[in-house]
């Protein structure tokens, strides 16, 4: 910055601007014609360096233009002002620091220590003193030239020559004085004519910074953002991002309107299955029943979807020949089962929606509620509570190490007659569930029983007796019978339970391979072996060290009757249900009348293998269902 300053014009023009290292700007001066009057100095050029000297010999150490003030040299031991009409000057020996600005107001200095300067108002005081010790540069704030600093203002703007009227140059009036100063963005001597240039900013970056491009201006200047020279290169590669972005932001637009697309078209879809599955039909009902609309929901589509993250494989819990059955969790928290159909018929999606109010008017404690249905799919899902602790096929067949024991076993039979019972009788319209199988018997954590998966089920008026229907169910249950004429009556369900109580006696599958064949039916491998008194051939040997071989008898006889040939001969489940509940309670004995459930089944009679082979025909009943084609199911 001083730099900058020194090479300003500070000078008359034609007259030396320093002696020494000692700049002297104007109105001081050393040369005739190079000072105002009363500024007057001297340069004794015989010392190396040269030396500023005021007119009594006080050396100048610097001139400061903006302060006011000169720097001087000397060991000050009293001081008055000297008000005369010539050179600025001091009395004897004694260095002072003057003020030489011609506008600086006329001050006075009190020295209380050797460094503690207070500068007063001259009116409040008439003398001061100076006290210093060694070299001391006193900065005094006043000026001791009558012609100067005596004037007052009005006399200084008569002036033709008062140095502050020009451009680019401010004043400061402080106690009717003036002391010039060059404008913000200017720079040089104020009193000299034109001696206030402009400062080129854009020269000192390290007092202005500008991180773009510095434009000089008057007083100021601008700083612009660098204009930058792109390649060819660059710029292809700017167009090449451009043309990539457009091109996202296409495909993210075409890709936006193909979703909505999509999305309008799957509403139309489920709005066309929910007509089609008689939604509107079955909302009706809903509305017009309050027990049912207690009970059941109607469920959307996205409701369930969100509920199995969108029926994703990792909440598959099972599936059957009728579907796929998912673990989901509704926006309640309630944990559901959603059964997800198989594609079936149209004839039995038409009857569907009689079948679940059925179900959703049914409320037994080992059956599984049914929560709701969806019908905006092609063949509509329905939610049944979810049951956490598997099947009772898992339990007797599986790897379990938590073996069922009997006593437990008996009470899931009779759970499970009841839940039947119930079905077939204590409802104005009969339902046949016509797939009882021990898959289709859910256990809970206390291993309650529930019957479960009604997709094949039927309704039947109570004064029915049987209908003709398409043969559906689970090899090694399914009633040969019902097989044969397509006849479904309730004692196609009977023979199925039948074949579940002889699981629950012997831990074997339905279908199992023996030493003599491959693929042996349960049903008729238990049934010959009773025939034949041998029920401790196969009889599960836990039952037998658990003590319950005579009950294990009465439930045997039961079942034994419950796999009879014909229908007829085999007993209501009420009464299953009523000779399970005496053998539970322990109130019937083998040689009781009560076991006789069926007389004609529970006696010793002919068609046990002593009138025309039933025995046998039984056995290739069971052969013919092996062989045939195709069951459903």
């Amino acid at each position: 910055m001083a730099t900058a300053v020194a090479a300003v014009q500070v000078a008359l023009p034609g007259c030396p601007q320093a002696c020494g290292n000692v700049t002297v700007p104007y109105p001081f001066g050393f040369r005739r014609g190079c000072f105002r009057k009363g500024f007057n100095l001297t340069c004794d050029e015989t010392r190396r360096p040269p030396r500023l000297l005021l007119g009594d010999g006080v050396e100048v150490d610097a001139i400061s233009l903006a302060d006011g003030t000169v720097h001087v040299q000397t060991k000050v031991v009293a001081f008055r002002p000297l008000y005369t009409n010539g050179a600025v000057g001091a009395r004897r020996s004694i260095d002072h620091n003057y003020s030489c600005m011609p506008t600086v107001l006329q001050w006075w200095l009190d020295v209380d220590s050797d460094r503690d300067l207070v500068v007063k108002d001259p009116r409040s005081a008439s003398r001061w003193r100076c006290i210093s010790l060694n070299s001391f540069a006193a900065y005094i704030g006043d000026a001791v030239n009558k012609d100067w600093f005596n004037r007052n203002e009005n006399d200084m703007m008569l002036n033709s020559t008062y140095p502050c009227e020009q451009a680019m140059v401010e004043s400061v009036l402080i106690y009717e004085k003036r002391r010039c100063n060059c404008s913000k963005g200017y720079e040089g001597n104020p009193y000299i004519a034109n001696g206030c240039p402009d400062i080129d900013e854009c020269l000192r970056p390290d007092v202005y910074p500008c991180h773009g491009t510095c434009i000089n201006m008057p007083g100021t200047y601008r700083c612009s953002a660098k204009k930058r020279i792109i390649s060819l290169a660059g710029l292809i590669t700017i167009i090449a991002i451009v043309a990539g972005f457009g091109l996202l932001f296409s495909l993210l637009g075409v890709a936006q309107v193909t979703k909505k697309l999509k999305k309008r078209r799957a509403k139309k879809i489920r709005q066309k299955f929910f007509k089609k599955n008689h939604g509107l039909l079955l909302q009706q009902l809903i509305s017009s029943n309050k027990d049912i609309a207690e009970k059941m929901k109607i469920f959307s589509l996205e409701e369930l979807e969100q509920a199995t993250n969108k029926f994703d494989h990792n909440r598959i819990l099972g599936g059957g020949g009728h579907g796929t059955v998912y673990k989901a969790i509704l926006s309640d928290q309630r944990v559901v089962a959603i059964k997800k159909a198989k594609i079936v018929v149209q004839r039995e999606i038409d009857q569907f929606i009689n079948e679940v109010a059925i179900l959703s008017q049914i409320n037994h404690r080992n059956v599984v509620k049914l929560f709701g249905c969806c019908l905006e799919t092609e063949v509509p899902l329905l939610v049944y509570e979810f049951i956490s602790n598997g099947t009772l096929s898992c339990h007797l067949h599986g790897k379990s190490e938590n073996h069922l024991s009997w006593k437990t076993r008996l009470r899931i039979a009779l759970e499970t007659a009841r839940a039947i019972a119930y079905l077939h009788s204590a409802a104005s319209i009969s339902v046949y569930h016509r797939d009882i199988k021990c898959a289709n018997i859910l256990l809970t954590d206390t291993l309650i029983a529930k019957v479960s998966d009604f997709g094949a089920s039927r309704s039947i008026a109570i004064d029915e007796t049987g209908i003709l229907t398409v043969v559906q169910g689970t090899y090694g249950y399914l009633d040969p019978e019902y097989y044969y004429t397509s006849r479904l009556t309730e004692k196609s369900d009977v023979y199925s339970f039948g074949v579940i109580l002889a699981e629950l006696l012997t831990s074997v599958t339905p279908v199992f391979s023996s030493h003599s064949s491959e693929g042996t039916s349960l049903a008729s491998h238990f049934v010959s072996l009773m025939s034949g008194n041998r029920l401790s051939d196969i009889l599960d040997t836990q039952i037998i060290h658990e003590g319950g071989v005579e009950d294990a008898e009465v439930v045997a006889r039961l079942a034994q009757a419950c796999l009879s040939l014909k229908g007829e001969e085999r007993p209501t489940m009420r009464q299953v249900e009523t000779t399970l509940e005496d053998v539970h309670n322990s109130k019937v004995k083998l040689s009781s009348q009560i076991t006789r459930v069926n007389q004609s089944a529970m006696k010793d009679q002919p068609w046990m293998g002593n009138k025309g082979g039933e025995g046998t025909r039984l056995y290739s009943l069971e052969k013919e269902i092996i062989q045939s084609s195709e069951i459903p199911r």
